[in-house]
């Protein structure tokens, strides 16, 4: 994928990143890419901390990816750290190129430089096409997660 970029998203980066978060069967239940506001708001807190890295891949200028990495420090391990792996987004017209491949493998890289032990990511049980994906990139189904939704 020498033709993508992946980089730090911007502001101006938001509308694509949420219209690509929306696009799918479960963000199209619960976003709403009409009001960027809330989008922004986000946005502005994830880029002022260190331990938030929002990405976009970019092909000829047009996103065609995203994904959100977060680094939490903590004192299991040894007191590693760990990189948590969110909101990986394909658009549709880069699907089955290998571009999540490549931001997935962006995302480890990127861990083991900020010394992480460990990445983990969590994905939706209904997707079970991503847990395959998941599963030939080395991941391991090793815990069940638990949300509470507030």
């Amino acid at each position: 994928m020498t033709d993508v970029v992946i980089r730090r998203a911007t502001a101006a980066d938001v509308a694509g990143i949420v219209a690509m978060i929306a696009a799918d069967q479960l963000g199209a239940t619960r976003e709403d890419p009409s009001d960027l506001t809330p989008y922004l708001a986000a946005f502005e807190q994830l880029d002022r901390d260190p331990n938030q890295v929002l990405v976009v891949a970019e092909r000829n200028g047009e996103l065609v990816g995203t994904l959100q990495l977060t680094i939490i420090p903590g004192l299991s391990r040894k007191g590693s750290s760990r990189g948590l792996v969110e909101a990986v987004r394909v658009a549709d017209s880069a699907r089955g190129g290998g571009l999540g491949t490549t931001l997935i493998e962006w995302s480890i890289e990127e861990s083991r430089a900020r010394g992480c032990s460990l990445v983990q990511l969590t994905s939706d049980k209904t997707r079970t096409d991503a847990h395959r994906f998941y599963t030939r990139l080395g991941f391991t189904n090793s815990h069940e997660g638990f949300k509470l939704k507030l």
